[in-house]
């Protein structure tokens, strides 16, 4: 076997090893891990409840139902639905809302005077009353895009009692739901149009609100450390629009610029009939560049404000890779520098041959550096004996 077959062998089984490990770090990358905060149930409620400093005055059963959710931008998401609260008599007579008022506020919520909170429902049960409200209101949250096209979002609802004055904690009401375990999907309705997206999963936990000040309530410690109940749905991206939007158009690009690299040659047979010359391979670089910038700067546009993607990535590589063959093309043509023997050694075969294993060990240490970074965000919180 000559040392050119030798060379391409190697070649062509670096680049399918490669790809191999690529599309397994993808699998990695798309794969979503519960958040241990989740409470499945009301012996989960109970438990985190009972380790708070101040005890509740009141605790209200709070349920939510999503019929709708819609992305209005990098920050902003409008959802609709239903939210309803149980009131025992004689248990939560002084904070029973009337008609018209709301027994819950969502402190998120943006631009409320185009949303809305209407009562839809007020129905008497054996040991109180039972209030529903529909809702829709834009939620302002911040999300994570870095790992785009495979990236999870957990939106949330956001929950505040209504009533200042007393200790209220809102608990959910699992019973309204058939089961609400860590791999459930409760809470958000069957047909819902996802568009780009999938459902993952749903569940209820708390944060503290740490709001850094007692809202002017000297007396009320419970109001700056209180228990926030949060509705979460986690939703990830459907990873084949965004392959075909983004991934096609760059992995066309390199296959052209690698028949740029093939049609380098000193061989008087093949340059003529590749017709190859220094100024063609490096005006094919500057055309395959404005294609690449121009989808760059609208993969941009739908992340303002965010810090580097993991898609975007690719697009720097992609410069990289048409200034590197540009370069190349000009020292093997000018054979400027005789010494280079990696540029000129069997008719450019080196740079040749490395082209496509160089471009996947860079896809594969772009994706393994942001399997890492996912893996330490999604890593669960050291919990110490003081809590």
């Amino acid at each position: 076997m000559s040392v050119e077959k030798k060379v391409w062998l190697i070649s062509g089984l670096l680049t399918l090893g490669l790809a191999g490990l690529l599309l397994k770090l993808w699998i990695e990358l798309n794969h979503f891990e519960g958040d241990p905060t989740q409470l499945p149930d009301q012996a989960a409620v109970d438990l985190y409840l009972g380790k708070l400093d101040v005890v509740p005055d009141y605790y209200v059963r709070t349920g939510i139902f999503i019929k709708s959710f819609n992305f209005l931008g990098a920050s902003d998401v409008q959802v609709t639905g239903y939210i309803w609260q149980h009131y025992k008599t004689g248990e939560h007579d002084q904070i029973v809302p009337t008609e018209g008022e709301v027994g819950f506020l969502l402190p998120e919520a943006v631009d409320t005077a185009s949303g809305l909170i209407a009562e839809a429902y007020r129905l008497p049960q054996p040991d109180g009353v039972l209030i529903g409200w529909y809702f829709e209101q834009t939620l302002r949250q911040s999300f994570d895009y870095t790992s785009y096209p495979f990236d999870h979002k957990t939106v949330w609802v956001r929950f505040w009692p209504a009533s200042f004055d007393d200790a209220v904690a809102l608990v959910p009401d699992f019973e309204a739901y058939p089961a609400t375990g860590p791999d459930d999907i409760f809470g958000i309705d069957n047909q819902i149009v996802m568009g780009t997206w999938e459902r993952e999963n749903t569940y209820f936990d708390y944060k503290l609100s740490n709001l850094d000040t007692t809202l002017g309530i000297g007396q009320n410690a419970y109001q700056t450390n209180a228990p926030e109940l949060h509705y979460n749905f986690v939703i990830k991206r459907n990873f084949g629009n965004a392959f075909i939007v983004h991934m096609v158009p760059l992995l066309v690009v390199m296959m052209l610029l690698f028949g740029a690299v093939m049609t380098v040659t000193r061989r008087e047979g093949l340059a003529e009939r590749h017709d190859f010359s220094t100024s063609s391979v490096i005006g094919t670089c500057s055309v395959l560049f404005f294609v690449i910038l121009l989808a760059h700067v609208q993969l941009r546009e739908g992340f303002a404000g965010s810090p580097v993607i993991y898609m975007e990535s690719f697009f720097f590589l992609m410069y990289f890779m048409l200034l590197a063959v540009s370069v190349n093309t000009y020292l093997f043509a000018s054979e400027a520098v005789p010494s280079l023997r990696i540029i000129h050694y069997r008719d450019n075969l080196i740079p040749k041959a490395s082209f496509w294993p160089f471009v996947l060990l860079c896809m594969v240490a772009i994706t393994a550096y942001n399997l890492s970074l996912k893996e330490s965000h999604e890593s669960p919180p050291i919990i110490t004996q003081d809590g």
